[in-house]
């Protein structure tokens, strides 16, 4: 925020001091007349000065604070969500993975459901994982992680649905549920600063994947998009690649607030991708905004239906690397009508009515997606992707193998961090000049026509 000028004692100052110089000149030049008009002129706009002065400080705008009504403190929501697998641990798991770097650390709870414990890890099961609050400042997200985790542990029910239709929903799926992504950017926000979406050292966690990371549009704002030094550079979305890669899910949905919207690939460039499972996207969002959405939500891709284009998200990495058949970005409120600085009602439901809405439309909307999905997608499919796609990139495989021995073995593991660079270069060389060998080493042979012979005697 810019520092305010001082200006309530300027114009009396410099009024007095004008008067002055004037009554010296008016009064050698005789002038008394206009010197007593424009003194009276002078003293009858100073009251008006300050009459504007103390309405515009009782026409400050007011920004709207966190509901404690209806919004749960971070730990305090977390706390609820361990209660609820305590009481079913029959359907529901929890763990909570840390990581750190360069002194900064973070934590992110992750719950699983799965309605046999022992089939969690079931590869011949739809799988689904949902990503809640990567931004600190989004709040309902995370309220909704909590009330679809309710339904699923069947504590609470949807309108309309009975227990042996979500059975039957849920029989052949295992649904991972990330609450509360950002939880060192969330606790910013309730310390007092509402706009804030980065983490807890100022990275957007939106920005940090490898797809298209650290491109720049004419209108980017540091503040809000800073994407950090490098890709995955954050622990928060290194544990989240982390998730995804050894889960391997069919469909990833990342929620966010700010308007309404159900968003698809690409969100780096202003088109989706091509082909049937482009089609099959399509399909399931216009269902959702049909039934669910009450056709108000925005349908596209990101970049080419929010009105810019962002580089380095979390689902077009999940499209382009992970391979997730589905890829989604869900906006499920917005405030278009509050100011810019009222960031808590612009993202936020404010009234206990529109907030038991948003609740009520976006857990059906959910568990149609559970209900739909399998059916959209053979859940073999991504097991018949070719090898070739499956291989990652070097920098991938480093920075994975590295958080990997970083998470075991604490902070002994970030020296390595030091020579990251180093390790792939020579790794890079070493495999160019591989190559290089064998190359110059057939075209030796082909040259010659000469037949290698073993040194062994028959």
């Amino acid at each position: 925020m810019k520092k305010k000028k001082n200006t309530e004692a300027w114009p009396v100052q410099s009024t007095t001091r004008r008067v002055s110089v004037i009554v010296l000149i008016l009064s050698a030049m005789g002038g008394s007349f206009l010197l007593f008009s424009y003194l009276l002129s002078v003293f009858a706009s100073l009251p008006s000065f300050t009459v504007v002065k103390a309405d515009s400080d009782l026409t400050r705008p007011s920004f709207t604070p966190i509901n404690r009504d209806l919004y749960h403190s971070s730990d305090d929501l977390i706390e609820q969500i361990k209660s609820l697998v305590h009481r079913h641990p029959d359907k529901l798991t929890v763990e909570t993975i840390k990581a750190g770097n360069k002194g900064y650390t973070s934590e992110i709870t992750v719950v699983t459901y799965c309605q046999s414990r022992k089939e969690t890890n079931d590869k011949s099961k739809f799988r689904i994982l949902l990503s809640f609050g990567q931004h600190g400042r989004e709040l309902i997200t995370s309220e909704l992680a909590l009330r679809i985790l309710s339904i699923l542990s069947e504590e609470q029910f949807l309108p309309k649905m009975d227990r042996a239709s979500l059975n039957g929903t849920l029989e052949n799926v295992v649904i991972k549920v990330v609450p509360m992504e950002n939880l060192n950017g969330r606790k910013l926000v309730e310390a007092g600063n509402l706009c804030e979406r980065r983490n807890g050292r100022g990275v957007d966690l939106n920005r940090n994947w490898s797809v298209d990371w650290g491109k720049k549009e004419k209108d980017y704002d540091p503040y809000e998009e800073n994407p950090g030094i490098a890709p995955f550079s954050e622990p928060e979305t290194q544990i989240m690649r982390k998730i995804a890669i050894s889960f391997d899910p069919h469909i990833w949905v990342n929620v966010h607030s700010g308007m309404e919207a159900l968003f698809m690939p690409y969100d780096h460039k202003n088109r989706t991708p091509d082909g049937l499972p482009s089609q099959r996207m399509r399909l399931l969002l216009e269902e959702l905004n049909n039934v669910h959405c009450h056709k108000r939500c925005m349908i596209g891709s990101g970049g080419g239906s929010v009105g810019y284009l962002a580089h380095g998200t979390a689902t077009d990495y999940m499209h382009d690397v992970v391979r997730v058949p589905m890829s989604f970005t869900f906006e499920i409120y917005g405030d278009n009508t509050a100011t810019l600085k009222d960031c808590f009602k612009m993202f936020n439901p404010v009234d206990h009515t529109t907030f038991k809405r948003v609740l009520n439309d976006w857990s059906a909307a959910f568990f149609t997606i559970f209900k739909l999905g399998p059916h959209q997608i053979d859940v073999h499919s991504k097991a018949a992707v070719s090898s070739m796609d499956k291989w990652v990139s070097i920098d991938e495989y480093f920075d994975g193998y590295l958080m990997g021995r970083r998470n075991r073995y604490g902070k002994k593991m970030e020296v390595l961090e030091v020579g990251m660079q180093e390790i792939r270069t020579y790794f890079r060389l070493f495999l160019l000049s591989s190559v290089l060998l064998l190359f110059m080493f057939c075209s030796r042979i082909s040259k010659t026509g000469r037949q290698i012979v073993s040194a062994i005697p028959i």
